[in-house]
């Protein structure tokens, strides 16, 4: 059933340590073998994205949530990322409770929520308030949608498959805001209104209640084994207390993810430029949605990019990958900010794609990156909180302009001692677990 041997686990690719022997098991064959499969679970768990945050997206990307109004989203949104950052620093530890699988089916229910709160503002164009409320109870159900999501993806493949599979998520969870967005601009191809239909919110809360559903068919992960052989590390289910103790002691045992965290404020601060203040204000609700399209479409292939032919790229040593990945997105940040007409393609995917990454170097263990995860989000969500806020308040465009360029640079300065001292060839056993 099993054998050991490192020749073995070196043979599969995988960039484990050498100086410990790993168990390795045979993996089930047949239809259990394409449903057990890691790709498979990975893709799934992106198509419960594509239906929910995909559908959210698609509707942020159209600027004031399609409305003529922005002060109402700016302010749902700055709700959402307020409640999202401070549930997110805990979500780690309710995660590991509770499971990636219940997590999901709890989480995925706000979106729902938040879809029907701007069809309910299209009925009764005074149910602004509902919105906020909507964004608020949101942004706690999705930091256990994405804390979930962020465990599974990174725990999943093999370390020498984890920017492809990062890219097959990326590409599926981001074809939900293309679809979103394609259905967008042509059910409102011929309006007047500037604002987008009951129609188009009813298709985008059905596709969002399908979301809800699609957890149930989720593999539990300590069925899970890898493509080289190695079984994923069981969900632990300790304590409450024992959970929220593991948040300070992964501080303490792997600090370098606190150079992360000026990565993390910034890998969402600049969606509020992008569909608000550029998007949102610039264009019509037609060319919003085409522009949106293109938005989400070039995400696909940025995440794919970065994830497959760089992090991912065999020739060359953890390391050099690392470093590779981080030049390259600190090159886009800069020219994307120099002609900001390319707001429009590839930057977000590569960001989150590339911290995703560096994160998923550092462990293995489902229970330790639902941590890291928790932090990514918490910190993620705080930029974002801060900067919608700002757009509620209309400070003015060039300000947040420069603000996102700012700290999108502070955050890949920062993220480099990280990439230099931690990053290493293969991960050690000691970094497998809390």
């Amino acid at each position: 059933m099993s054998a050991t041997g490192e020749e073995k686990a070196h043979g599969s690719g995988s960039e484990t340590s050498s100086t410990h022997q790993l168990e390795i098991y045979e993996r089930p064959r047949g239809w259990r073998g394409i449903y057990y499969h890691t790709a498979t679970q990975v893709c799934l768990v992106g198509f419960v994205c594509f239906m929910c945050p995909g559908m959210f997206n698609a509707l942020t990307g159209l600027g004031a949530g399609g409305q003529v109004d922005a002060t109402s989203s700016a302010n749902a949104n700055a709700a959402l990322y307020a409640t999202f950052a401070f549930f997110a620093f805990f979500s780690g530890s309710v995660h590991n409770v509770l499971g990636p699988r219940l997590c999901l089916l709890l989480g995925t229910w706000g979106y729902s929520l938040y879809i029907a709160s701007y069809l309910a503002t299209n009925i009764h164009p005074g149910a602004g308030d509902f919105v906020v409320v909507a964004g608020a109870m949101l942004g706690v159900c999705a930091a256990l949608v994405w804390t979930a999501q962020g465990s599974l993806m990174m725990a999943y493949p093999t370390e020498a498959q984890k920017g492809t599979f990062i890219g097959y998520f990326w590409a599926i969870f981001n074809l939900g805001g293309v679809v979103g967005s394609a259905v967008a601009f042509g059910s409102n191809y011929n309006s007047t209104a500037n604002k987008v239909g009951n129609g188009t919110y009813i298709v985008f809360l059905i596709l969002t209640l399908t979301g809800v559903i699609l957890p149930l068919f989720l593999a539990d992960p300590y069925k899970m084994i890898r493509t080289d052989g190695t079984r994923v590390t069981p969900i632990r289910h300790p304590s409450w207390k024992t959970e929220f103790i593991s948040l300070f002691v992964a501080l303490r045992t792997d600090p370098w993810i606190v150079l992360l965290f000026p990565m993390f404020f910034a890998s969402n601060y600049f969606y509020t430029w992008q569909f608000n203040d550029y998007n949102g204000a610039l264009f019509n609700i037609r060319t919003r949605g085409l522009n949106n399209f293109v938005y989400w479409t070039a995400q696909i292939f940025g995440s794919f990019f970065i994830g497959h032919f760089v992090l991912d790229l065999r020739r060359f040593r953890r390391r050099v990958r690392a470093f590779m990945g981080w030049s390259i997105v600190v090159v886009f940040v800069f020219s994307v900010h120099l002609w900001s007409y390319y707001y429009q393609f590839l930057l977000d995917s590569m960001w989150q794609t590339t911290a995703y990454w560096l994160m998923g170097a550092m462990s293995n263990d489902p229970a330790k990156l639902a941590v890291f995860t928790g932090f990514y989000k918490c910190f993620q969500s705080a930029g974002s909180a801060v900067v919608w806020r700002l757009d509620a308040v209309q400070k003015p465009y060039m300000d947040i302009f420069i603000s996102t360029w700012v700290l999108a640079a502070a955050g890949m300065i920062c993220a480099f001692p990280l990439v230099y001292a931690r990053v290493k060839d293969y991960t050690e056993m000691d970094d497998e677990a809390l």
